[in-house]
């Protein structure tokens, strides 16, 4: 009787535990888009001097941010 329920157990808790393994299925969650990146989101919180729909501010404001805000060269004083 006890070895029965043993194995009950352990059959339960095994099959609960492969429950989690399963992949849910992905639906389109997030933005999706057709509209170019330099048309914009229509937020308030955007970048001063880019204006939406401008391609050339845009890849301006681009080179800025990889020059001057990701470039850890410049951002670190030399040491020489």
């Amino acid at each position: 009787m006890m070895k029965r329920l043993h194995l009950i157990l352990a059959t339960a808790f095994a099959l609960t535990a492969l429950t989690a393994c399963g992949e849910h299925p992905q639906t389109g969650a997030g933005i999706r888009s057709d509209a170019a990146p330099y048309a914009g989101t229509g937020s308030n919180f955007m970048q001063s001097g880019w204006t939406a729909g401008d391609k050339t501010s845009w890849e301006a404001q681009l080179k800025a941010r990889q020059q001057y805000g990701q470039n850890e060269y410049t951002r670190t004083p030399s040491s020489k």
